[in-house]
């Protein structure tokens, strides 16, 4: 299990928060402690997840406000100001 204060630790590692000698030494600790090298890996790994996770729900809510602007009547000037735009590029 890991503790709460190498969650801390790494969080504040792989942010980089840590001070120049704190750091060296979290990295000293890494090549000695296979459980902490072992919490790194999966805190990376779980920060990866929730960034990608947090990028399919941002696609997904510019998806679904694309499609109510651009399939609704009454959007209609709205979608003719930025087709404007674009066009004059």
């Amino acid at each position: 299990m890991t503790s709460r204060n190498n969650t801390r630790l790494i969080d504040e590692y792989l942010n980089g928060r840590l001070s120049p000698v704190d750091r060296l030494l979290f990295e000293a600790r890494l090549t000695v402690d296979p459980t902490l090298k072992r919490d790194l890996y999966f805190q990376k790994k779980t920060y990866r997840l929730v960034k990608m996770y947090h990028r399919e729900k941002l696609k997904e809510e510019i998806e679904a406000l694309h499609k109510k602007i651009f399939s609704s009547a009454d959007k209609l000037n709205f979608r003719s100001n930025i087709y404007q735009l674009f066009k004059s590029r």
